[in-house]
């Protein structure tokens, strides 16, 4: 039976905890006060059984914790905005649904690696790719509805910039690619409307505090913390279509995002990604844990503040040094439990896209390498070296304990760490010189900038604990 009496609104493509906490948040707020009165259909494009939301009626409990404005936040609600949630193996529902009448947003989080091209046939069953999937479900409406289908809006919410940008070329190029008649490449300008779209939300799985708080408590429940944005660059015909955000100013939707998105991008997620590595190779397991050790809290600070902020774009400058501050609060809130391994899934991409530029921009504006920067990097490929393959699974180990490298970079590593020698400083500068000198890891080949393989080297033979 559905959570929600509402008709199917939304296509969604993904499962995690951060669409659920953010866009389904809003949505299920909007149909509470009357708003948007639509529901969810839910994608589950990874492998694994659905059972759990079948189990529940689609419902999960959003509790969220935290400081706001410096009043103490605890807040339970029953998420009902879902109204189904489907294997991408049952693609005929899927194609089904996509050319309803009645479908207005699709909204993804397929993490940085889900936007980008692939060279496959859109008529599997179902496609490999997230694009290949939306162009499928995109020419599905197009030749059942037509140009009398209503407009379709699609928000992507994967952390890369341009996101809506990107999706939409890549859409087009995947109709190039199957050679789809040339009247679908204009009802989409006519009739989809991609949006760029920044998210920002800490969601985690719920700990241990707030699971014995309630009575309730299943594999489904989530934590948030209690600031929350989703902007979204959009006109006013965006605007008609999500009404949604009338619910809530923290939905914002606006001509331009760049200065919402930077500022996340390079002070959140950013100084996440450098640190992640760096945190857990030092035996914490979370971000709390981290902010409550005098060296890393400084580590964390310093990075943020000395050598990421100094660099942001002329656009994001503006309240960017209380943005930063308060995420440092948010870093320490007591009641997240943001594991380091959740953020290290896809480090390589994350560090490609969040930090590099950022090391790029350091270098040219000051003349010198960001110390802490180059030393979460050594920590990244330190947290890179997988000692067991277990089928397609590699792990590495932290003292005596094996972890999962979830990265789509990690048979590339385990290789290359191979040719590392132990007490053998050439055989290490080497795996740095190849690794930095990996164009197609970083856009950029690092090791042109002066003594960057040097510094790395060093900081990793020192994390390598002399070896």
């Amino acid at each position: 039976m559905p959570a929600t009496p509402f008709p199917e609104k939304v296509l969604q493509f993904g499962t995690g905890i951060l669409l659920r906490g953010l866009p389904d948040y809003f949505i299920d707020k909007a149909n509470r006060l009357g708003i948007f009165n639509g529901s969810i259909l839910v994608v589950k494009s990874t492998a694994g059984p659905v059972e759990d939301f079948e189990r529940h009626q689609f419902q999960f409990t959003t509790c969220v914790r935290g400081i706001h404005k410096g009043k103490k936040i605890e807040e339970d609600s029953i998420n009902t905005a879902l109204s189904r949630v489907v294997s991408a193996q049952q693609w005929p529902v899927i194609l089904d649904a996509a050319i309803s009448p009645g479908l207005q947003v699709i909204i993804s989080n397929t993490t940085e690696v889900g936007i980008r091209f692939e060279p496959e046939s859109i008529f599997q069953n179902p496609p490999a790719s997230f694009p290949g999937k939306l162009t499928a479900v995109l020419y599905e409406r197009f030749k059942k509805l037509g140009m009398n289908s209503p407009e379709l809006v699609v928000i992507p919410t994967e952390l890369v910039p341009d996101n809506g940008k990107k999706l939409r070329d890549i859409v087009l190029k995947l109709s190039a690619h199957n050679k789809l008649e040339a009247g679908f490449a204009g009802w989409l300008e006519q009739k989809t409307l991609f949006c760029d779209s920044l998210v920002d939300r800490i969601v985690t799985q719920p700990s241990d505090a707030v699971k014995e708080s309630l009575k309730d408590y299943n594999s489904l429940t989530i934590q948030a913390e209690p600031y929350k944005l989703w902007a979204i660059e959009g006109d006013e015909r965006v605007k008609k279509v999500l009404s949604f955000a009338m619910a809530d100013p923290d939905v914002i939707i606006t001509p331009a995002i760049d200065q919402y998105r930077e500022r996340k991008l390079r002070l959140l997620n950013g100084t996440h990604t450098v640190t992640a590595c760096f945190g857990f190779l030092r035996g914490w397991n979370t971000v709390y844990e981290c902010m409550q050790d005098k060296a890393m809290s400084t580590f964390v600070e310093n990075v943020m503040l000395k050598e990421i902020e100094p660099t942001l774009l002329v656009t994001a400058k503006e309240n960017a040094h209380q943005f930063a501050l308060d995420v440092l609060d948010r870093f320490r809130n007591p009641y997240t439990a943001h594991r380091l391994l959740s953020i290290t899934m896809q480090s390589t991409a994350k560090m490609k896209m969040r930090n590099i530029p950022t090391l790029l921009r350091y270098v040219e504006q000051f003349k010198t390498l960001p110390v802490l920067l180059v030393q979460g990097f050594a920590a990244h490929l330190l947290f890179m070296k997988a000692v067991k393959k277990e089928g397609a699974n590699y792990l590495g180990l932290r003292k005596e304990e094996f972890y999962p490298i979830q990265d789509d970079q990690a048979a590339y590593f385990y290789e290359a760490w191979k040719d590392v020698q132990p007490g053998q400083e050439v055989s290490l500068r080497n795996f740095v010189m190849n690794v930095c000198q990996n164009t197609a890891l970083w856009d950029s080949d690092l090791t042109a900038l002066p003594m960057f393989v040097d510094s790395v080297t060093e900081y990793l033979t020192e994390l390598n604990g002399g070896s």
